[in-house]
């Protein structure tokens, strides 16, 4: 007999209770439990994709802003690597545009084919950035100016004198300009020695 209870009785291997009872206070699930657990099934799946999609964004926005980086700075030392290259090429030049400068003193460019190839030169290195600085009357500065003579005080210099031009590619200086420098006369300065020179007649 115990053993047909048993059979006809089963243990619910939860509560250990037995018969009927075991089976009593869980009803089967109907359609409409089943539904709100698939749904919540459901939300904490898309939870948990939009977590990965959230964080798969964000390394691929990080590699996106690498690269750019990276491009940028590729791009940047080719420019400055091209730059190198055009000022060493034309900082070669430099010696014969002296010799064109001595030439022209001379005279020597007035007229036929050395003039024409003189003004192509210097019509093609300006435009690659080439330009020449250092003129009489310039103030001084020594970012751009070699001074091997010197004259007054120097309290307020200028170039007095121009021995050898200055270039520079962009803003770079190929070559200082070297000068000879001497004190800045005024305006009041010129008016008063002029007044005196009048006085004195």
């Amino acid at each position: 007999m115990t053993s047909d209870n048993s059979e006809n009785n089963p243990v619910d291997p939860e509560t250990g209770a037995q018969g009927e009872a075991a089976g009593e206070g869980r009803p089967p699930l109907d359609s409409e439990d089943t539904g709100v657990v698939q749904e919540a099934e459901a939300i904490v799946e898309e939870a948990t994709l939009a977590d990965q999609l959230a964080e798969r964004t964000a390394d691929l926005q990080s590699l996106q802003a690498q690269f750019m980086n990276y491009k940028r700075r590729v791009d940047r030392d080719k420019q400055v690597d091209i730059a190198n290259a055009k000022a060493s090429v034309v900082g070669v030049l430099v010696p014969i545009l002296d010799d064109l400068d001595r030439a022209r003193a001379h005279g020597d460019l007035e007229e036929g084919p050395l003039r024409a190839l003189a003004d192509k030169l210097n019509t093609t290195l300006t435009g690659l950035g080439l330009s020449e600085f250092g003129a009489v009357g310039d103030a001084f500065d020594p970012e751009l100016h070699e001074a091997v003579q010197h004259e007054g005080e120097g309290a307020d210099p200028v170039l007095s004198v121009v021995m050898r031009k200055g270039y520079k590619f962009g803003d770079r200086v190929l070559r200082h300009a070297m000068v000879g420098v001497a004190d800045r006369v005024g305006e009041q300065s010129a008016d008063g020695s002029a007044g005196a020179e009048e006085e004195s007649k």
